[in-house]
């Protein structure tokens, strides 16, 4: 499901570690309908096809016409709770950037050429620093690339910002829904170059350059800029990171991605397909109930176990069934199961 959202794994970015064994090629295809769509005028749907070739070709497909991967999402939008990301809180910094940027990009459409723009810039800047380093170049040929590392990057922040303030109140909604007696969670922007007194992201950015110019030399890259940037989770001011459960962890991960479907359901109306992969574990019967009353509210949520039996049992007997079985020769089906 999320190839068909997406275009590439959670799990893995390499593409031919998709492919079974002995095979050359996966396919994956996927019908969907919408009904009472806003502005659709009744329903609304379409076939999404992708391919991978075991030479590392991909084909995307959207009602048999060639497409970006991009254009997946315009017609399955998702949010995926996967295992995986349970390293989100204490795991090193790129994973919650890469949660960031995931979460600002639909609410702004300059965003992805904002971070492509800051990128470019970004890898040009780090090359001519190591050239300074070894004497090759000059420093004065930094500003060149300076300008276009600041305008983006303070785009990029600014963005990022703006999104904080859009998903405080959700977040703290939805953690409060899951864990009433908690406290109130919250994540906070921490930047290595944070404004001062009435500073703009882009003063700050160059405040910084200015501070750290001679250390940037003798490391031979760029030492700030929101591609170091984090997100701090707190609960009631705390540092999740720091003091908390792994079921306490779990609940601020969940609460995000309810928060993120609420977010993009504001954006046009349409709800997103919650996935959700082993969603119960580490989570005590009050939590687990609490979650259950809230994923009964939605219109749709897929959610995948190798046992039936973690999943909780009422949330059982308002689901639909379906079973996923392998041949002896290695193909794959899905059926509906008994209940």
């Amino acid at each position: 499901m999320v190839l068909l959202a997406v275009g590439r794994s959670h799990r893995t970015t390499a593409d031919a570690e998709l492919i079974r064994w002995g095979t050359d090629f996966l396919r994956l295809e996927g019908s969907m309908a919408r009904t009472g769509e806003p502005g659709s005028g009744g329903s609304a749907g379409a076939t999404l096809e992708l391919t991978l070739q075991s030479g590392g070709r991909k084909k995307i497909q959207v009602n048999g016409v060639p497409r970006r991967p991009a254009a997946l999402a315009e017609h399955l939008r998702t949010v995926l709770f996967a295992p995986e990301e349970m390293l989100l809180i204490v795991g090193p910094p790129s994973l919650r950037r890469t949660e960031l940027d995931g979460l600002t990009a639909p609410h702004d459409p300059s965003y992805g050429s904002n971070m492509a723009t800051y990128g470019r810039a970004l890898q040009q800047r780090n090359s001519l620093l190591r050239s300074i380093r070894e004497g090759e170049a000059d420093r004065d040929e930094l500003r060149l690339w300076d300008d276009p590392f600041l305008t983006a990057g303070a785009a990029v922040v600014a963005a990022r910002l703006r999104l904080l303030e859009l998903l405080a109140e959700p977040l703290a909604t939805a953690h409060r829904e899951i864990a009433p007696d908690e406290g109130r969670l919250a994540v906070a922007y921490s930047s290595n170059a944070a404004p001062l007194g009435g500073e703009r992201p882009r003063d700050a950015l160059a405040r910084r350059l200015r501070e750290t110019a001679e250390k940037e030399v003798w490391n031979g890259s760029t030492l700030i800029g929101p591609h170091r940037d984090d997100l701090v989770f707190s609960l009631d001011g705390r540092d999740l990171a720091t003091f908390s459960s792994r079921g306490q962890q779990r609940t601020a991960i969940l609460a995000l991605k309810l928060a993120e479907l609420d977010l993009l359901t504001e954006l046009d109306g349409r709800p997103p397909l919650l996935l959700l992969d082993d969603v119960f574990s580490e989570l005590d019967p009050a939590r687990r109930g609490h979650l259950v009353r809230r994923l009964a509210e939605l219109p749709q949520a897929l959610i995948t176990t190798t046992d039936p039996a973690d999943i909780d049992a009422d949330l059982r007997r308002r689901a639909r069934p379906w079973r996923v079985l392998t041949s002896a020769a290695g193909g794959s089906q899905v059926v509906e199961a008994d209940s």
